[in-house]
């Protein structure tokens, strides 16, 4: 079956029940695509424990994650100073340097400038590579989720920034607040400098005002087209001026912010930056916009038109909106009811939507437990197919959906999910090689229990296409097993090598792909 005759299977009867599902309907496929979507994907035994709680009990597990240790995140774990202003002695001799031409001093600045920022793009990959690894390790797998979700919709990106601990703080930010109240996620956004810097806000004043982050709050963060108007805009970028940042803290300038009256979205006064994230709220567009954002991340990909789906999804956006509003813009009982709703667990959202390179990859790395290897090549292959964090692509974050999937990422996410099972890599030889031990049998829950000791290889076969793909059709276990067995002889799946083969052939489907 092609991708796209899993992708675009006919719509039937799809529920509108954002009513709890009932237990009895909560299984293995159930607590696997909850995983799936809520976080990066699960073991066998994860699976299991879930689909034995009970949708309520393992919903809950995943959405109370302050409940659970978190990892340690300390504001000094990078430098901060790396590119921090110059000290008022630095300026005072720069400019002087510049009055009296003073090549040689002029010259030893711009090389420590230029030593600063190669520092400052190496700190930028650490940071990177410190997100990769607390997706794959985080015993909190949807404020992870979440993080990334907030990461793409207020899109920053490092090549304006140019500031690596900027975009670090962000980072914190965005999870401290991933499933807390949108508004503290607006009023922190307006005060995070790498969004200032990133929307150039830190040149918006009273007398020459600067409209980026105004219209792309209301544009893309709230509101989305069509919700305001070009005045409203102007008037939004008038309540943001003098909101700036001074090194790595925010600072609201008052001799440059415009204390006239303002008029957006239906108010008016002496309005500052919080008072437009209040007009803001008291929009209904804002809880449908953020509704609309949060299920095409955690749902299925849908067009941003309501006309344009089936009566039973819209009523289901909706529904979930009133309900957003009403419970004045908390984000956790939202995301609770709609990972509870029997419309989530629809067959039409189950196993249709396409995984981004993140979802593939840290989701691989937590389910089928295959070491790591190196995490500076997961960042690199996420970077070859198109999602590199603190990158994103424009302020509009990533598209997302079938944009993840063309003949170039196919390659290299084929060729990374190998190089994960096998430490293999297409372009290095096979003495170079990762060879750190991955034992994909361990995977087989069968193979773990003492009365199973001779499973048939038909039945690992079963179980790891299970746990893969989500089904154990007969057609893909019989050409797997054909596939990883070769000549072998009846027993050969007991070995790692076969397992792994097999597990290489189910990885490379298009139905692994899709989540």
């Amino acid at each position: 079956m092609t991708m796209s005759g899993i992708a675009s299977a006919p719509i039937k009867r799809v529920s509108d029940s954002t009513s709890p599902i009932r237990d009895d309907h909560f299984g293995y496929a159930q607590a696997r695509h909850l995983l799936l979507r809520a976080g990066f994907g699960g073991t066998d035994h994860q699976i299991r424990t879930l689909a034995s709680w009970g949708a309520e009990k393992a919903v809950d597990h995943l959405v109370n994650c302050e409940d659970i240790p978190a990892q340690s995140d300390t504001p000094d774990e990078f430098d901060s100073a790396i590119m921090r202003p110059l000290t008022r002695e630095e300026r005072m001799a720069l400019n002087r340097a510049r009055q009296t031409q003073d090549e040689n001093a002029l010259a030893q600045y711009r090389t420590e400038r230029q030593r600063r920022q190669r520092a400052d793009r190496r700190q930028m990959r650490e940071v990177g590579r410190w997100w990769l690894t607390r997706m794959v390790r985080s015993p909190r797998p949807l404020e992870e989720k979440m993080t990334l979700f907030w990461h793409g919709h207020f899109a920053t990106s490092y090549r304006t920034v140019e500031d690596s601990y900027h975009m670090y703080q962000q980072n914190r930010m965005l999870r401290a607040n991933s499933m807390g109240n949108l508004g503290d996620l607006l009023r922190g956004i307006i005060r995070d400098p790498a969004m200032l810097r990133y929307l150039n806000n830190n040149q918006n004043r009273k007398d020459s005002p600067n409209e980026n982050l105004g219209r792309e709050l209301l544009e893309l963060f709230s509101l989305g087209e069509g919700h305001y108007t070009e005045r409203d805009i102007k008037e939004a970028a008038r309540t943001l001026t003098g909101f700036t940042y001074e090194d790595d803290e925010f600072r609201f300038n008052q001799n440059q912010h415009d204390q006239g009256t303002k008029y957006v979205l239906g108010m008016q006064g002496n309005m500052d930056g919080d008072g437009l994230v209040d007009a803001i709220l008291r929009q209904e567009a804002c809880a449908l916009f953020i509704v609309f954002k949060l299920y095409k991340y955690l749902v299925r990909d849908i067009p941003f038109d309501l006309s344009a789906l089936d009566s039973s999804t819209r009523k289901v956006i909706l529904k979930l909106a009133q309900y957003f509003r009403a419970s004045s813009y908390e984000l956790k009982p939202l995301i609770r009811r709609l990972l509870l709703s029997r419309h989530f667990y629809d067959p039409i959202n189950m196993g249709t939507k396409i995984k981004s390179p993140s979802e593939l990859l840290i989701g691989s790395v937590r389910s089928l437990l295959v070491p790591v290897r190196d995490i500076g090549v997961v960042a690199d292959a996420m970077d070859l197919m198109g999602q590199s964090v603190f990158l994103p692509p424009s302020v509009k974050g990533w598209d997302g959906g079938r944009s993840w999937i063309n003949t170039s990422t196919m390659f290299v996410r084929q060729n990374t999910l190998v190089y994960l099972l096998t430490g293999a890599l297409p372009n290095r030889s096979l003495l170079m090689r990762d060879k750190s031990n991955f034992d994909a049998l361990s995977l087989v829950p069968s193979l773990q229990r003492a009365s199973d000791l001779e499973a048939s290889d038909e039945q690992i076969v079963r179980e790891l296409s299970l746990l893969t793909l989500g089904h154990d059709d007969d057609k893909v276990v019989g050409s797997v097993l054909k596939g990883a067995r070769g000549d072998g002889e009846e027993g050969t799946m007991r070995k790692n090598d076969a397992a792994v083969r097999a597990l290489v052939l189910l990885t490379s489907m298009p139905e692994y792909q899709l989540c």
